[in-house]
């Protein structure tokens, strides 16, 4: 009997659910930065022992590449719905940015979680959330050049730098009304520079 409770005590527990994890990972990343989560912390989070985090997740870099898999299908600005042919370019660029401001405003999970994850001292994090960065990136720029090629690059490092610099000023606790001021305001600018 002392044997079935103590092998009911090590690993996974039963119920076990690889998808809520990811969830609950997801939120611990989002809220405080992936050098600032322990793998103390996710297994805490997840209900599970180290052992076990390790034989589900491989690493503590690559569950957090899993997570960002997961935050570019339900968490991140929805590009694809938003930068359609059918719309003027700088109306959909503004959408962007204000999307951007209300999403990263959400104080519990302040800011983007890939670009607050460019900026990790662990290079393989950094790494991957750069990869989806860079793919944010060049969707913006290639929706921009489809009808502006000569201003794809310099509008479109434009629209990232103010994204960046929303997550940034949500991060430091800048409240929803001042973040969409400032897309407003980049609306503005890219309203005057994209005359569709």
């Amino acid at each position: 009997m002392t044997t079935t409770e103590t092998s009911r005590s090590r690993g996974r527990p039963r119920g076990f659910d690889p998808d809520a994890a990811l969830t609950k990972a997801q939120q611990l990343f989002h809220a405080k930065g992936y050098d600032a989560v322990s793998v103390a912390d996710l297994t805490k989070a997840l209900g599970i022992n180290p052992p076990s985090f390790y034989a589900a997740f491989g690493s503590k870099t690559a569950l957090y590449s899993r997570v960002l898999d997961r935050y570019a299908e339900t968490g991140a600005i929805p590009l694809s719905q938003i930068l359609r042919a059918d719309r003027p370019v700088a109306e959909s660029l503004a959408e962007v940015l204000d999307f951007a401001a209300r999403a990263y405003a959400d104080p519990a999970t302040s800011g983007c979680m890939v670009l607050e994850g460019t900026r990790s001292n662990e290079p393989e994090a950094r790494k991957a959330a750069c990869a989806f960065h860079v793919a944010a990136q060049e969707s913006i720029r290639s929706f921009i050049a489809e009808r502006h090629p000569a201003d794809a690059d310099r509008l479109a490092d434009f629209v990232c730098t103010t994204m960046a610099g929303l997550s940034a000023s949500a991060r430091h606790g800048q409240s929803l009304k001042r973040l969409q001021s400032t897309a407003r305001l980049a609306g503005m600018a890219l309203a005057q520079s994209l005359p569709d």
